[in-house]
């Protein structure tokens, strides 16, 4: 399991740079409109995608 968790992480370290890489300005400007975010914004969004990250994991685990 440790293995798989390491991986993961990779890649979410790997997407990560892969945006700031190929859009710097567009990452700038998404980074700013969050820092616009009240703190109850972030928490929704940040439930949003963890939400949505775990109905996709166990969608590709499932199958």
């Amino acid at each position: 399991m440790t293995v798989e968790l390491l991986s993961a992480l990779c890649l979410v370290a790997v997407l990560e740079g892969l945006f700031l890489f190929v859009t710097p300005r567009g990452w700038r400007q998404a980074v700013e409109q969050l820092h616009q975010l009240s703190d109850r914004g972030l928490r929704l969004l940040g439930g949003l995608f963890i939400a949505i990250g775990l109905i996709s994991l166990f969608l590709v685990r499932r199958f």
